[in-house]
């Protein structure tokens, strides 16, 4: 017979635990996220952040990448781990406890499908998105300000952004991100140190004057990193 402890303890492994995957990428001058509208209850016919609970015998990383798949077919994408979100009631079904995990990807190189219970997949707008599922919209808000300190930290803009590009069209994602509209001349004196390589080649098929394009020097960044000679910060 069980003890008053006994049945107390067991309450702690009465839990579910769930991930979600935002993937934000970044096309006609705003950031986007990939969500699903989903298939099944709770929230049928609601949009939310691609997610699900995790099996007892996975570890996150691996659990993260199956979900991801199973609901959207992409796979191979370099994930990383974001706040965890815990309210008791965030669930109708009963406590789950979940882990946002982030990737930053380039569209136009992927191709999302809705698949298992998702029964649609869209990419909106951050600061567009409207009443999503359970507590994702707080979810997302969160991902968003680690993603923002990203920007100012390390040079993460360039899994956002083709391998040549403008600084215009740099200077458009980092006003996409802070939903705000920068400075020229100040945004180029911050980005001055940042080791860039200057190509050769100009934009195609554009009624402006075309503007050079550039790409980010990995190796030199590299080097001045590992030298302490170099931080990035924006």
């Amino acid at each position: 017979m069980k003890n008053t402890y006994s049945i107390e303890f067991e309450k702690f492994f009465s839990y579910s635990f769930s991930l979600d995957c935002l993937i934000f990428g970044y096309k006609d001058g705003e950031i986007h996220l990939l969500l699903i509208k989903r298939n099944m209850e709770p929230f049928l016919g609601e949009w939310a952040i691609p997610g699900d609970l995790v099996y007892p015998n996975e570890d996150l990383p691996q659990a993260a990448s199956r979900i991801l798949f199973e609901l959207t077919q992409l796979k191979d994408l370099e994930l990383h781990q974001g706040g965890t979100f815990g309210a008791p009631d965030r669930h109708p079904m009963g406590r789950v406890i979940t882990c946002a995990y982030f990737a930053l990807v380039q569209i136009n190189q992927l191709n999302a499908i809705a698949s298992s219970w998702a029964n649609e997949i869209a990419w909106i707008p951050i600061y567009k998105i409207k009443k999503l599922a359970f507590d994702h919209n707080a979810i997302v808000d969160s991902t968003i300000l680690i993603l923002q300190h990203k920007l100012k930290t390390q040079p993460v803009c360039f899994d956002l952004l083709p391998e040549k590009f403008t600084l215009n069209e740099l200077q458009c994602l980092y006003e996409a991100a802070f939903n705000e509209a920068l400075n020229k001349a100040n945004f180029r004196k911050k980005i001055k140190t940042i080791p860039f390589l200057k190509t050769n080649e100009k934009e195609q098929n554009v009624k402006h004057r075309p503007a050079i394009l550039y790409s980010f020097d990995t190796n030199k960044y590299e080097r001045l990193v590992s030298k302490e000679l170099f931080k990035f910060k924006m």
